[in-house]
């Protein structure tokens, strides 16, 4: 097959602007600025509508289990935030590999790969799903285990069984985002994770306030709402509105699954990585010796406000993993390079407007969650350490982005484990109990972790020879499209 470079942009003569004598160097850059912002924001809004429309689904189910009783309100958010996270994080972390392999073969012109990819990893994910079920049947004893009371842990189990469905459709779904990503089809995903997010707000109602089903019903939407996204998904590609990528199902998807699995298991360290560490920062403030319930509660808040925030870095995340991808693997290495710089810029300037807004308001704010006097002084008191998270969380995000786009993952996962659990968890610790200053300080060792991991990570990227990620970006996709290569390459 011709790997001439297959891109979706038309060739831009940037370099010819660069070099004209007609145009300064200063109003040359600045028109190849305003030509990759363009390339930008046609991937990160979308992006970021569909990173937003997903997380959404989550917050509807536990906006109406908030109108059943505490118990059950208590058992939704320890479900999908400790049980149903750790699957959502591990197959979320293992599907981006395709952003690395797609994407890439992509840019070189390599279509008939992303299919057998796509394949690949559903078959990968769907045995991970098989083997991260038993957490999700014993989520009862696990949570116990973890501090929570008898009453919400043997709810939340329950719950958790009744979402064991939804994994499964995890598995579908990630392979299939990072396919169309890929190919930058993320305005068809958006579209589609809207009509999920409006079709489970209606059986939400019906389910769980009209039809009286409670619980049962929060986890059925629930899981028709992932499902649906995958069958919405799959009949737009089997409909053949990706033409050359998707050729049909192939045996070639079982063939060298080996060296597939451990690009996916090293993406799913880097991601879970950070999940997991502000899960048990979580508990870390959980296990307080002074109000612990109260500071809970505010870093509950806070940490939901900034999970709806960081879904705009996660767009630009999404984004520029695409163009980074893309452009290494069409051998365009200073276009990768511009890509990213413009993307980091993007990202923290509007980061920088969010944590503006948190701090004006941040005697106002709190009043959107809560009604209790206690909880708003509170979160009062640590929105400053929310505004720098934010800060951080706009560039962290696409710095990830960029190494998942030039297959750094297993270097990040080591970089992760130093930052967030050698430097966060253990100065979060020490700040936290040993000099007594309770959630600032366990925030402020979070805060830590995020800037050492942030420091590290922006120094690889700047210091990268962007030259050579293209000439291993092409032996990568070279390599992997010669592991397909078939006598007969047979569709099932």
């Amino acid at each position: 097959m011709d790997s001439a470079p297959l891109v979706s942009w038309p060739e831009e003569e940037d370099d010819y602007v660069l070099g004209s004598r007609d145009v300064s160097p200063s109003k040359a850059v600045f028109t190849k600025a305003c030509r990759e912002s363009r390339k930008l924001w046609y991937l990160a809004g979308p992006s970021i509508l569909i990173a937003v429309f997903q997380f959404g689904l989550f917050a509807v189910t536990q906006t109406f289990s908030g109108h059943l009783n505490a118990v059950d309100l208590a058992a939704v958010a320890m479900g999908n935030l400790v049980i149903s996270g750790i699957g959502y994080g591990f197959l979320m972390g293992m599907g981006s590999a395709l952003e690395t392999l797609c994407g890439q073969a992509f840019g070189a012109g390599q279509l008939h790969m992303l299919g057998i990819y796509m394949q690949r990893s559903w078959i990968i994910l769907c045995i991970t799903a098989v083997l991260i079920t038993p957490v999700f049947v014993f989520a009862g004893p696990i949570l116990r285990l973890l501090g929570q009371t008898a009453a919400v842990s043997q709810v939340a189990g329950k719950f958790s069984i009744w979402i064991i469905p939804q994994l499964f459709a995890y598995g579908f779904n990630f392979p299939i985002q990072k396919f169309l990503q890929s190919q930058s089809k993320v305005l068809v995903m958006a579209w589609i994770s809207a009509a999920c997010l409006v079709i489970h707000i209606f059986l939400s109602w019906l389910c769980v306030l009209k039809l009286g089903w409670g619980l049962a019903g929060a986890a059925i939407t629930l899981n028709v709402a992932f499902w649906l996204l995958v069958i919405m998904q799959l009949i737009y590609i089997l409909a053949g509105s990706c033409p050359g990528a998707w050729t049909g199902f192939s045996w070639l998807a079982f063939k060298d699954l080996s060296s597939f699995i451990k690009l996916s298991v090293a993406s799913a360290i880097m991601l879970c990585l950070e999940y997991w560490f502000v899960m048990i920062i979580i508990l870390l403030v959980g296990h307080l010796r002074y109000n612990a319930e109260l500071e809970v509660d505010a870093t509950a808040i806070c940490l939901n406000l900034d999970g709806w925030i960081i879904q705009v870095p996660i767009g630009f995340m999404a984004a520029v993993s695409v163009r980074v991808s893309n452009e290494l693997g069409a051998g365009r290495p200073k276009a990768a390079k511009f890509s990213v710089i413009v993307t980091v810029l993007t990202s923290l300037t509007i980061g920088i407007c969010f944590m503006l807004l948190i701090v004006t308001t941040r005697k106002i704010f709190p009043v959107l969650f809560t009604s209790d006097p206690r909880v708003m002084a509170e979160v009062s008191k640590i929105s400053s350490f929310l505004a720098l998270t934010i800060i951080l969380n706009s560039v962290q995000p696409v710095l990830s982005g960029v190494a998942v786009g030039a297959g750094w993952q297993a270097i990040v996962s080591y970089i992760n484990i130093g930052c967030y659990f050698l430097v966060g968890l253990t100065s979060a610790a020490v700040m936290g109990y040993k000099f007594n200053l309770g959630i600032m300080g366990i925030w402020g060792g979070m805060l830590l972790g995020f800037v050492a991991q942030m420091i590290i990570l922006s120094i690889v990227t700047f210091r990268t020879d962007w030259n050579k990620e293209a000439s291993l970006a092409q032996q990568r996709v070279s390599t992997w499209e010669k592991s397909a290569r078939a006598p007969t390459e047979e569709t099932i």
